[in-house]
């Protein structure tokens, strides 16, 4: 397989045929990612995707997902999109599940119709980043994209029968608007009752943005503590019909594994018991992301 870059992918994809389709993310502007910096965004050329494509084809015969990186194929026009699921279908004839990163603005570029279209030549299921509900925070970010405009296509992608996984950030609001952050992003969430959230925790990594604000005293990176009662704040905010609800990523301080609304509460406990110091909290040495 073609691979260039880092090769970015959820957890959930570790057993899929990783084909990569653009190098890069088609925005590359948020101040706390460090994924691709210096990296130009581009779709890489059919031949190259077709030669991975014949090479799963010989020796991935044992994996029935698909998961197209980098940051945001979605981006790619629409008819090559196309084109490109109808060639998995015909090389992959055992592959059940693709699977994708989308941005706010990807997302947005493509019509109801379009989406459902997708979903019908095997796609199914969105991963899309809303780190924050808070404007405010959003904008300082860089994510070039407000609330209302997250809450839009995600709304998009679940109208199409889409299954959608969110992404928020836990500690992205530092010190100043961490009350904000928690209670606007768990409002988006309830706007959009995504299939799944699952809420990573901030980690500054050297050569990014935010990174050097922290450093000059301009981001105040909340602790453990604050970050628990920002995950608490949170979830008390979110109200969605059904879902799952997961902080189990290397990053958290507390391991959560739930669904909602069905264990809302059962959240609310655990994370009560970790403040009063009755459960462990992972280590800042074993965090990763």
């Amino acid at each position: 397989m073609h691979y260039e870059g880092n090769i970015i992918r959820p957890p959930s994809e570790a057993n899929s045929i990783i084909l990569q389709v653009t190098v890069g993310c088609s925005h590359n502007k948020c101040s706390f990612c460090g994924a691709y910096k210096g990296e130009l965004f581009r779709i890489k050329e059919d031949a190259v995707v077709d030669a991975d494509l014949d090479f799963a084809a010989s020796y991935c015969k044992r994996q029935n997902k698909v998961f197209l990186a980098d940051g945001d194929a979605l981006i790619i026009p629409h008819a090559r999109l196309v084109a490109l699921l109808g060639k998995i279908r015909k090389k992959l004839p055992w592959v059940r599940r693709i699977r994708l990163y989308g941005n706010a603005k990807s997302i947005l570029t493509k019509t109801p119709a379009q989406l459902r279209e997708l979903k019908n030549l095997g796609l199914d299921r969105v991963y899309l980043g809303i780190e924050s509900g808070y404007d405010t925070v959003l904008k300082d970010i860089k994510k070039g994209v407000t609330a209302a405009r997250m809450t839009k296509a995600g709304k998009l992608v679940k109208d199409a029968g889409l299954f959608l996984s969110v992404t928020v950030l836990l500690g992205i609001g530092g010190r100043n608007h961490w009350r904000e952050h928690a209670m606007e992003t768990g409002r988006v969430l309830s706007s959009i009752s995504p299939h799944q959230i699952a809420a990573l925790t901030l980690m500054l990594i050297p050569g990014t943005s935010l990174y050097d604000q922290e450093k000059l005293g301009k981001f105040e990176l909340p602790d453990q503590i604050e970050i628990l009662h920002e995950l608490s704040l949170m979830v008390e905010n979110i109200d969605v019909s059904r879902g799952q609800f997961q902080a189990n990523h290397a990053s958290n301080y507390l391991p959560i594994n739930c669904r909602l609304p069905r264990d809302k509460q059962k959240i609310l406990t655990m994370i009560d018991e970790a403040l009063a110091g009755q459960i462990s909290l992972r280590p800042d040495f074993l965090r990763a992301l």
